[in-house]
């Protein structure tokens, strides 16, 4: 038997055994962690280097690395999981947590009327039946969709999605496909609901171009990105005109796919969450409401290699988001507002020459007040 000394030796060995064991792993996954880190600070680097960023002082840097490290987690947790037919990206917005971003991009305040809520509407593409319509559609191929463009910190898509539309609607019109100004939108466009870098309308875009009598062009009147005073002269020195405008019959992703088989549309999208933040390419199906906060224009739609249907989506975050900008999301879903809220508040704006292509125009009646909303743009 053994003596007391000699379990006693025993335990202590034993015991030396599980400190030693247990302190190199610590040290192992310390010295992992190290790697880690050391690792994510190269990322950081060359993303701040690719997208021109820059911090403050170190506090700052520090704490936007640490967002950084847990969105980049999150979008590689994202990417390595099966199922999905879209993919995300360390994009542009990767240093903003999904507050701030929301706060700084999706302007939404709450307003549930424009002025021009009230008004009875025409939807002109009423009488068109679905199955005469082409199975798909892409207005960039037909040259009526102007090169991608970034609003950068101020909230006005609004205006970049009327513009895109009006720009349409000329190209089809004139055969001249102009890039217009936003700029005049954001500093003339002021004495309604929409307000600039703040956050608009696109139907109140619409109406202002009318009372205007026209825009002037993008090199005219180029995108500063803040608001300013209006420039009365190159207010004044139109490049393109419109007749007027029309709402897409709220709720019905019928409805607007035959307008957008006609021209591209102004839509409202509730753009807030973190999918759509780093959206890269793929049909997006991710999650969203119906909380309308972005304006878009969807210039086209389609259906994917597996069977998958899709708006084609023109965005104004720059060509370095999305795919070269644009968004591709599902089409033909259940929920009649489609999905994150694309079939809820569609308009387009109308040219003389297109109206007489298309032929007599229907008259709806618009809904009530309460089942529009205001677009207040992202930031």
């Amino acid at each position: 038997m053994a003596s007391k000394t000699q379990l006693l030796h025993h335990q202590f060995t034993y015991l030396a055994f599980i400190i030693l064991v247990g302190g190199s792993l610590v040290c192992e996954a310390a010295s992992r962690t190290t790697l880690d880190d050391a690792s994510m600070h190269r990322r950081h680097q060359q993303w701040m280097a690719r997208f021109g960023r820059v911090y403050n002082d170190d506090n700052e840097r520090q704490k936007r690395f640490n967002i950084f490290k847990h969105n980049v987690a999150r979008i590689d947790s994202f990417n390595d999981a099966n199922g999905h037919p879209y993919k995300l990206a360390v994009n542009q917005f990767a240093d903003l947590t999904s507050h701030e971003f929301s706060a700084s991009r999706n302007g939404f305040k709450g307003h549930l009327c424009s002025s021009n809520n009230n008004k009875a509407t025409a939807f002109k593409y009423h009488n068109l039946t679905l199955s005469a319509l082409p199975s798909s559609v892409d207005w960039r191929m037909k040259g009526a969709v102007t090169p991608i463009k970034d609003q950068g910190q101020c909230g006005c898509c609004w205006a970049f999605s009327a513009v895109a539309a009006m720009e349409g609607v000329t190209k089809l019109t004139t055969g001249k496909l102009i890039s217009l100004s936003e700029q005049e939108l954001v500093d003339c466009d002021t004495k309604g609901d929409d307000h600039g870098c703040q956050g608009g309308f696109m139907d109140d875009a619409f109406q202002f171009i009318l009372k205007n009598k026209g825009l002037t062009t993008e090199s005219n009147y180029p995108y500063m990105g803040v608001d300013g005073t209006c420039n009365t002269n190159e207010e004044a020195n139109h490049a393109a005109t419109i007749n007027g405008f029309e709402d897409v019959p709220p709720n019905s992703e019928d409805a607007l796919q035959k307008a957008v088989a006609n021209q591209p549309v102004s839509v409202a999208i509730d753009a807030g969450g973190f999918e759509f933040q780093f959206y890269s390419n793929g049909v997006f199906t991710g999650s969203c409401g119906t909380q309308l906060d972005h304006g878009v224009t969807v210039v086209g739609y389609g259906e994917d290699g597996d069977g998958t249907k899709y708006w084609l989506v023109k965005n104004s975050w720059g060509n370095s988001w999305g795919e070269e900008g644009y968004v591709r999301m599902q089409r033909d879903v259940d929920a009649k507002e489609g999905l994150c809220g694309i079939a809820m508040q569609a308009s387009y704006p109308t040219a003389s020459e297109l109206d007489d292509h298309i032929g007599k125009v229907t008259a709806v009646s618009s809904e009530a007040c309460s089942m529009r909303v205001r677009v207040e743009a992202i930031r």
